[in-house]
């Protein structure tokens, strides 16, 4: 259940290391900033942001990731190139952590990952992401290799087969079409497509498959099936559903996901010491099951159980 015989890809990305076996790497959680609705905007999106409480968000992420061993990212989400410049200016001002930029359409991606180049940000920067559905597939890939993109999240689906096999099929798709392209690049990511909470348990199961036939990091959104979960918010209330969130996210990070995209970064108190919990779940059964420890000295178990971890480690010496 915790070795894979598939040699494991991993991945670095400003500083941050992501994929090899289970338990061998914190749980990355990737946050949003800057995504419609987000409260750093007082008034309309055009009128700006408040800087004071977006530099908060990317500090209390700092925080945790040094209280907790669980590595943060910021998911930077615009609609134009001109929103992206003022936002990756504003987050590489405030914080060291690794960024995503996020956009549903083609040309502000290029133009952001475009920007990143000339500002010698490609280490940090993480593409997402090319898709499926994207219409000008070949068109994409062929800027992004002219532009010098080292990272790149795939998303992997297929309509009309929705189990994790579907995943499999798509991710396919996407690693043909680099292929085609004549792409090399450094680091590539598979996000599975969360459709709704109890799908995500499909994610995992495709994480699995995933890394089993190619070895590379997955990942996953649960936050998208939590969020779209109204019902919660209407039977028990903001803390019912906040319950429930934490759960669906330390439950994925427990299966097979090396990043998770855990929705807007107010959440970030809440579901880092959930992810880091989980993490710490997932080391210690790993080390029951394989006689391994995480290789990251920053791991939630030795940050969080030092005392704990010398202890498993006294009991499997005793019986050697």
């Amino acid at each position: 259940m915790f070795q894979f015989q598939k040699e494991q890809k991993v991945c670095e990305i400003g500083g941050v290391k992501f994929g090899g076996q289970p338990g061998d790497y914190a749980t990355v959680v990737c946050n949003s900033i800057f995504q419609k609705g987000d409260k750093i905007f007082p008034g309309k999106r055009k009128d700006g942001f408040d800087e004071k409480k977006a530099a908060g968000l990317l500090k209390t992420q700092d925080r945790l990731t040094e209280e907790t061993g669980i590595p943060g990212m910021a998911d930077i989400v615009a609609n134009t190139g001109a929103e992206f410049k003022t936002f990756i200016d504003f987050v590489v001002a405030n914080t060291d952590m690794p960024f995503c930029i996020d956009a549903w359409t083609l040309k502000p991606k290029l133009e952001a990952a475009a920007y990143c180049a000339e500002k010698g940000l490609l280490d940090r920067m993480f593409y997402n992401s090319i898709t499926v559905w994207e219409q000008d597939l070949d068109t994409e890939i062929t800027e992004m290799v002219k532009i010098g993109v080292k990272n790149v999240l795939l998303v992997a689906f297929d309509q009309d087969d929705q189990m994790p096999t579907g995943r499999i099929t798509g991710t396919q798709k996407l690693l043909d079409a680099i292929e085609k392209n004549g792409a090399k690049f450094e680091n590539v990511f598979v996000d599975t497509s969360v459709m709704n909470g109890p799908a995500t348990a499909l994610c995992g199961i495709a994480n699995r498959m995933i890394k089993e036939k190619w070895g590379l990091p997955t990942g996953s959104a649960p936050s998208n099936g939590s969020y779209m979960w109204k019902e919660a918010r209407e039977k028990w209330g903001f803390k019912g559903w906040a319950a429930a969130d934490a759960a669906l996210e330390s439950l994925a990070a427990f299966m097979n996901h090396d990043i998770i995209f855990s929705g807007p970064m107010v959440g970030a108190e809440r579901i880092m010491p959930a992810i880091a919990m989980s993490n710490a779940f997932q080391a210690t059964a790993v080390f029951s099951e394989t006689g391994r420890l995480p290789k990251d000295s920053n791991h939630p178990l030795f940050k969080l159980f030092p005392d704990f971890v010398e202890n498993i480690k006294n009991i499997e010496s005793s019986k050697k």
